[in-house]
């Protein structure tokens, strides 16, 4: 019976994108034909409870290593290639390939027949490091395919590969839960719950650091009350940056119209997006393009909810946005940009509409979970 082994340093129940990618995916293939090797969330009592509750409430096996970072070292590619003879895996993925698909060449010689490493964006920062292209590179020659989520990435990741490995590359981008992500979400409790119910809201979804651009959008707020003077500007998530906008909030004279959620509830951001009316991350690159978006899942589950969205040009992010259609992308970084596309859809309630219901029948035609598992299934 062909079965597959997941090696990954993310998995649920550590927190974020790449984690909640790998573990969609693996929901949606053959549990009896699945096992996943995972690093250890949190050391200590809490972290050990919470992790041990969330692995047996899965279909498939989960195994951890002791480790928190699991990394290709001798000791943890041992461990590896001992669960893929033990339960008889003849494929392996890869959840992040840089570092881990430098065990492929050890899986190999155990029995694996197909090995598949995913990118996302961290592996475009690799492939402009001498050291780490060289590290790319040799997982690429040692696996069967490597995936990618977008044109951005898959451009900057091929310069590092032979050009065999490169013409093996495939996309494999996350999905959109269309079921949990809809335009009933229950947005408008959420929007009276926070006093919010007869405002225009621009409301964005990410964790608070800078590459996100919520410092953008309050910068953008001016412009954006003067032309509609009652809209509230509703952040949600949390993040280490948090701070630094509560203060620039303030410092521009916008308090008032800026609410911060904080940290939600994975069960509660649906209803978040619904809150909104229209949805905006401006996100640009940092650090000469070490900092970059890989490829920006919130616009596609805002246009799930119903929502036109205004992307920043940061990375893969407009591989998410049909320009013109289901929102738009304006330069990160641009406060100006910024307020005059929000504007636009503020004012304009059929365009608002005709945005939100074009990005809706996108996630259904394209992004949808199970479409994309199929996918996988194929590569494996």
């Amino acid at each position: 019976m062909h079965k597959t082994l997941i090696v990954t340093n993310d998995f649920p129940p550590r927190p974020g994108g790449i984690q909640a990618f790998l573990h969609n995916m693996a929901l949606r293939l053959d549990p009896d034909r699945l096992v996943v090797h995972a690093s250890t969330w949190k050391r200590g009592r809490e972290g050990a409870e919470a992790t041990a509750a969330f692995d047996a409430e899965q279909p498939f096996t989960v195994v951890r290593d002791r480790t928190t970072m699991l990394l290709p070292t001798p000791g943890a590619t041992r461990r590896a290639v001992g669960l893929l003879r033990e339960h008889g895996c003849t494929s392996v993925w890869f959840g992040a390939a840089a570092p881990l698909g430098l065990m492929a060449p050890a899986l190999r010689r155990a029995g694996a027949e197909r090995l598949v490493a995913t990118t996302h964006g961290h592996e475009a920062g690799w492939a402009q490091l001498p050291a780490a292209r060289q590290l790319l590179r040799r997982i690429g020659e040692s696996t069967d395919t490597i995936t990618y989520l977008g044109e951005y990435t898959r451009s900057r990741i091929a310069t590092a590969l032979t050009p065999e490995a490169a013409g093996r590359m495939r996309q494999l981008p996350p999905g959109v839960d269309e079921k949990t992500f809809h335009p009933g979400s229950g947005g408008a409790e959420v929007r009276a719950r926070l006093g919010l119910t007869d405002r225009p809201v621009v409301v964005c979804v990410s964790r608070l650091v800078p590459r996100k651009g919520q410092d953008t959008l309050i910068r953008a707020l001016p412009r954006i009350l003067a032309a509609e003077p009652d809209t509230v500007l509703l952040i949600v998530g949390g993040g280490p940056y948090e701070s630094d906008l509560r203060r620039l909030a303030r410092e521009t004279g916008v308090e008032a119209s800026v609410r911060f959620t904080g940290a939600v509830p994975w069960s509660e951001l649906p209803a978040h997006y619904g809150a909104g009316d229209v949805f905006a991350m401006p996100c640009r690159t940092r650090r000469g393009g070490l900092d970059v978006e890989g490829l920006g899942i919130v616009y596609l589950e805002a246009s799930a909810t119903g929502l036109p969205v205004v992307a920043g040009d940061s990375g893969g992010a407009p591989d998410a946005v049909l320009e013109g259609e289901t929102g738009w992308v304006v330069r990160g970084g641009s406060a100006e940009e910024t307020a005059d596309r929000v504007t636009v859809l503020l004012q304009d309630p059929g365009l608002r509409r005709r945005m939100g219901e074009r990005g809706r029948s996108w996630v259904e035609e394209k992004w949808r979970w199970d479409l994309l598992a199929e996918d996988l299934k194929t590569l494996l």
